[in-house]
């Protein structure tokens, strides 16, 4: 089991409270988790990682993509360390909300190169149709082709994929057959199984009505049928609908050789542990956020210490629902802010300037919600780092 190195904590700072007072908190007893993985894994685990931008790059950041390289890949190699998996060029990375597919390339290729430079890591990357303009979107094959041409993209770079929902499919497809013959058309062709990736519209509101229902059932209905008739493609399916139950039972439908990998980061500690009836795999955006403890959580329950499992990753879901709370697919501020807090970049600045997508008091809650889970790595640093960020929006130490 993990236990508390130190007394509780003398250090504390002020934070804004909802009723708009000022509180004095007082941070509680730190925890602290392995830096590489403990023992063996029996859950694949990827994390959909963030990009670090570069602050000092002369652009107009909500319509440039700058990215510090060194710091980006640095942290992949820490996601590593850990025994998971990154997912690259994912919507954690502001796939479609600042990073353009260029610099989603550009990413991927110095991703597989890292990985390989490590012996293979696990690396499965984005592709998908954003490059396509709406104008450019008339007609299936123009989704088709585009697909297409990421993943060939992809896979010279000796890249897997992931292949992503496409917002020019769902504003084209009239039908469910539509999706089936894209989709059909696309795992037809590509050169190892993928994962399949069902983004709900509380993620991106603009794949509203994907597979062609507006009915979440009916609409699963489609998945499963596309994805078990094309079984020998598919790697897995991971589904961001933030729905256990419905992941649950898409899980128990799916052909015995396609994993299920949860992306719901309100349920996820349940569905990785599993029942009776099987459990999930992750493909989760707040891995990037919690690394060192979802790793030693998962080593854990490997070693059939479901109650450490338990121990570790249930006090994380808290602070995952907070970070993607609705408007979810802003959540992508509270995973760099995490980042920001824990070392892993010197500046809280993104890509697209969305750092300011979440307000102060969402941002105070971040906090206390971190280090009442122990995910805050070096207390010390993480309160010099929240009271500068609150001292630029009026709150003195």
């Amino acid at each position: 089991m993990n236990k508390p190195v130190m007394p509780p904590s003398s250090l504390s700072l002020k934070l804004p409270k909802a009723d708009r007072g000022i509180e004095s908190y007082r941070l509680a007893v730190s925890r602290t988790f392995p830096a590489k993985l403990q023992g063996a894994l029996n859950r694949i685990a990827f994390s959909a990682a963030h990009v670090v931008a570069d602050p000092l790059a002369d652009v107009d950041p909500w319509l440039s993509a700058a990215i510090d390289w060194d710091r980006t890949i640095a942290f992949r190699e820490h996601v590593w360390d850990l025994g998971l998996g990154i997912a690259e060029a994912m919507d954690t990375a502001q796939r479609g909300m600042g990073l353009d597919w260029p610099t989603s390339l550009e990413l991927i290729r110095r991703s597989v190169s890292a990985a390989k430079a490590r012996g293979n890591a696990l690396v499965f990357s984005g592709a998908g149709t954003d490059h396509l303009a709406p104008d450019d979107s008339r007609n299936l094959d123009d989704v088709i082709r585009a697909y297409e041409e990421q993943i060939a993209a992809i896979e010279k770079a000796d890249g897997r994929i992931i292949l992503m929902a496409s917002r020019a499919l769902a504003r084209i497809a009239r039908n469910p057959d539509d999706y089936g013959k894209v989709y059909n058309r696309v795992l037809s062709q590509v050169r190892e199984p993928v994962i399949i990736h069902w983004l709900g519209d509380m993620f991106d509101p603009a794949l509203r009505n994907y597979w062609g229902a507006t009915d979440l059932d009916e609409a699963m209905d489609v998945a499963v049928t596309v994805i078990n008739a094309n079984a020998a493609k598919v790697d897995g399916v991971k589904v961001s609908l933030l729905d256990k139950q419905r992941e649950i039972d898409m899980r128990r439908r799916l052909d015995k050789n396609v994993k299920m990998y949860t992306g719901d980061d309100f349920n996820y500690a349940e569905l990785i542990a599993g029942d009776e009836g099987g459990f999930s795999h992750a493909l989760l955006g707040i891995f990037d956020a919690i690394a060192p403890a979802a790793s030693y959580a998962l080593s854990r329950l490997a070693a059939g210490d479901e109650a450490g499992f338990h121990d570790v990753l249930g006090p994380t879901v808290p602070l995952s629902r907070h970070i993607f709370k609705a408007p979810t697919r802003f959540y992508k501020t509270g995973i760099v802010f995490m980042a920001y807090l824990n070392g892993h970049q010197d500046h809280f600045t993104m890509v697209g300037g969305q750092e300011s997508a979440r307000s102060t008091l969402h941002l105070a809650d971040l906090f206390r919600l971190a280090d009442q889970a122990g995910l805050l790595a070096d207390p010390e640093l993480a309160t010099r780092r929240m009271t500068a960020v609150l001292a630029t929006r009026g709150i003195e130490a």
